[in-house]
């Protein structure tokens, strides 16, 4: 028995390969053929076994890491390097293990007659569906080196924006934390020391000192009960999530959280807007685009937004009075959309309105900054304050 390595397709396009034991060349194209398989590619293994492929632990790959592997690609591509070549090259460079692991497959199934788009969607935790239909139209439109830097633009914007999410969050979450180490400080050093002091207090206690110190006993009393109904709340709510109805009523709540709301509706529209100029530059149709633009969102009402857009442009609508009867998106974004299509500059003046957008995010987050921070110290010193009250009221009463 001989050994083989074969490259099939199957009636709906999808591409299969693996390695089977046959007596010759024709015994294993019977049985692919059986099978329903149409064969591109067999070669026999001469000598040693195929190795078993090391098992590869998934690791997310970032928009940064996509971005520059785009240009990378681009770049060789120019310079007149075989795709193989230079994915193979990129991919000896790539810090992330999983992200090299699915580059050098990738090289090798290319040799083997695979396509660069049937490769990329092999694995759509890393290259999503707009990622593939951008690719797709530069390789059938002959312009794969003009999609990839589109692509890697997109990514890098896609990053910028991400990063200046967070960048505004991470005040806030550190102020919160700073809030929760000192309250953990006061409850477990300070109050319990206080507490053993006014135990050998012959006199009463102010009441305010008698209130708080009664908080302070059924907060230590309940610890436990309040860490178990915390977790089962947060248990609950997750699961709750999971379920339609919960997804949906989560997905609503968090655009109407005043502020908050408007940057995370302001944010899916600036990308929404680049994520449009660039797949219609790209060549992809106005459809397929709006198809793609559905799933770049995990919110149930931005999703159904775009899906009803997609379904009044499938009755024979522009884009523009498709987004306007929505009542969704923003009026400027309407009234661009209408400009673009009227001067046939449609994937310029998305991108562009995009910028407006992230403008207005980067007002937002700053807004919402200068709400928080004196509401944060107002905080920390309240309960700071409380304590020291509730501390140092019988000392005064002492000495009274």
């Amino acid at each position: 028995m001989k050994t083989f390595e074969y490259v099939a397709w199957d009636h709906s396009g999808n591409c299969k390969e693996g390695v089977r034991q046959a007596s010759n060349q024709d015994e294993l194209l019977t049985h692919l053929r059986s099978e329903e398989l149409t064969p591109a590619v067999i070669n026999e293994v001469v000598g040693t076994q195929p190795k078993k492929t090391t098992h590869i632990r998934y690791k997310k790959v970032k928009s940064v890491d996509l971005a520059t592997f785009c240009w990378q690609l681009n770049t060789m591509l120019s310079g007149g390097l075989s795709i193989t070549s230079a994915i193979q090259t990129i991919a000896d460079e790539i810090t992330n293990p999983y992200f090299e692991y699915i580059l050098k497959k990738m090289s090798g199934q290319i040799e083997k007659g695979m396509s660069f788009t049937d490769c990329l969607r092999q694995y759509p935790k890393v290259f999503g569906k707009l990622c593939c239909a951008i690719v797709m139209a530069g390789e059938t439109g002959g312009s794969l080196t003009a999609s990839l830097e589109r692509l890697a633009e997109h990514y890098e914007n896609r990053d910028k924006l991400i990063r200046k999410v967070r960048g505004a969050m991470a005040y806030p979450c550190f102020v919160i934390g700073f809030i929760v180490v000192i309250v953990a400080v006061l409850m477990t050093l300070i109050i319990p020391r206080f507490s053993l002091m006014f135990e050998e207090f012959n006199g009463e206690l102010p009441a305010f000192t008698r209130g708080f110190m009664a908080f302070y006993d059924a907060i230590v009393h309940y610890i436990l009960h309040i860490l178990v109904a915390t977790v089962g709340l947060i248990v609950g709510l997750v699961a709750y999530g999971k379920t339609k109805t919960g997804h949906e009523k989560l997905s609503q709540f968090m655009l109407s959280v005043p502020v908050f709301g408007n940057i995370i509706l302001m944010s899916f529209v600036a990308m929404f807007c680049k994520t449009l100029g660039t797949l219609i530059g790209a060549g992809v149709s106005v459809l397929d685009a709006f198809g793609i633009l559905s799933e770049m969102t995990n919110n149930d009402i931005l999703r159904r937004g775009v899906l009803q857009t997609r379904e009044k442009m499938a009755e024979g609508k522009n884009i523009s009075q498709s987004m306007d009867e929505v009542g969704f998106f923003p009026g400027v974004a309407v009234k661009m959309a209408q400009i673009g299509e009227n001067s046939g500059s449609l994937s310029a003046v998305m991108e562009k309105t995009s910028e407006y957008y992230e403008k207005k995010v980067d007002g937002l987050v700053s807004m919402m900054l200068g709400m928080l921070e004196p509401i944060l110290i107002i905080t920390v010193g309240g309960i700071v304050l409380v304590v020291i009250l509730a501390m140092y009221l019988p000392i005064f009463s002492m000495g009274q």
